[in-house]
């Protein structure tokens, strides 16, 4: 079985620390748990003067890597000729004990000057929490291992994506977004409690609360932006919204000039879809120098409004036209909070298809249109 490879990058081009760590097949070896047992066939002995890495230290966290550098006494040290790395998601920590004996669960990495940069997707996904302990060890001319004690259990969570990630996954975005449809309003669909509940505690202004954990496991929003979560696709023979909805039989309408003009900002958010054939885009509307907008600006990439694949504003003969990409669903996150005055509420006369509902919804991790080469 042939275990993930670990790259590791550091130093100048020329640096040795700079190659891709080729051989990570674990060379058909067994290695020990992290409590120190041995399996008798092992084939890995012990030697005391092999210095045992301590004070371990993460840093340079990103969705898919980290740099790992340890302390470890002097004696010896000449005689490391690799590290085994144990890594593993902090929930399932204890999953080695129940695998058999012959599958290898460690990462093997060629002794190199400290600190190594721990890189791939095959094992690292973003905003996930992991374990990692580490051993020193001295290949044998018989192909066999002496190795330290495992080094003390530390405990780390992988960052969100970055702009870069973030992009990437604009592009896939763009290529399936479809022609642009007009439309002129934005809404919000809830149940008739939620509009009352407004008025009577938060003086008819609807409040931003934090996205919820749907879509990429990796979004930089999720649980972090506080917004307002809008609807702005139309019927392809109306150019009006629908009529049905999974949020509830209630919408609140508003004129889509009131929440999107010169005055704010537009940011990609995430796309994904939830084991079905459409796919949902998340964008955010911020008004400019606002809090959402400064949040936005430092993690999400920015559109032009006037200029993208999937929502647009523009002045025609003095009057703002606004258009939305017909093949995607578009999610709209408004960043600051918005008077009921401003629109209109009404019950809707179509159904309730909570099939459709996104709260909470988990990204189909295979999808090939909207995943990226790193975890998900």
């Amino acid at each position: 079985m042939e275990a993930p490879r670990l790259a590791h990058t550091m130093g100048s081009p020329t640096s040795p620390c700079e190659e891709v760590i080729k051989n990570l097949s674990l060379e058909a070896i067994q290695l020990c748990d992290r409590d120190g047992n041995k399996s008798q066939d092992s084939g890995i002995a012990e030697m005391e003067e092999l210095p045992v890495p301590h004070n371990i230290k993460i840093s340079n966290i990103t969705c898919d890597s980290f740099k790992i550098s340890w302390d470890m006494d002097s004696k010896s040290k000449d005689r490391i000729t690799h590290y085994f790395i144990d890594l593993n998601k902090k929930e399932n920590k204890n999953s080695n004990k129940f695998k058999h004996k012959d599958v290898p669960t460690k990462l093997v990495a060629k002794a190199v000057p400290l600190p190594m940069t721990v890189r791939g997707h095959w094992f690292l996904s973003p905003r996930t929490e992991y374990t990692v302990a580490v051993q020193t060890a001295s290949k044998q001319v018989d192909g066999d291992y002496v190795v330290s004690e495992w080094s003390e259990i530390i405990e780390f969570c992988t960052a969100d994506y970055s702009k870069v990630h973030l992009t990437q996954l604009l592009e896939k975005a763009e290529v399936i977004a479809g022609r642009m449809l007009k439309m002129s309003v934005f809404y919000r669909n809830q149940h008739k409690e939620y509009f009352d509940y407004i008025r009577e505690h938060h003086g008819n202004a609807m409040q931003p609360s934090v996205k919820d954990n749907s879509g990429s496991h990796g979004s930089p929003i999720s649980g972090k932006l506080e917004g307002i979560f809008f609807s702005c696709n139309t019927e392809f023979n109306t150019g009006k919204p629908p009529q049905d909805s999974p949020y509830g039989r209630y919408r609140y309408e508003i004129a889509a000039e009131k929440l999107f003009n010169p005055n704010t900002n537009l940011y990609f958010g995430d796309f994904y879809c939830m084991y079905t054939a459409y796919h949902y885009v998340i964008l955010v509307i911020a008004p400019v120098g606002s809090p959402g907008d400064e949040f936005c600006k430092q993690r999400l990439p920015q559109l032009n409004i006037k200029d993208n694949k999937f929502l647009t504003c523009d002045e025609e003969d003095g009057v703002m036209v606004y258009h939305h990409a017909q093949d995607v669903i578009l999610e709209v996150i408004y960043t600051d909070p918005v008077d009921l005055s401003l629109g209109t509420v009404a019950e809707i006369t179509g159904h309730q298809l909570m099939s459709l509902s996104t709260a909470n919804a988990k990204k189909d991790p295979s999808c090939k249109t909207c995943n990226i080469s790193v975890g998900r």
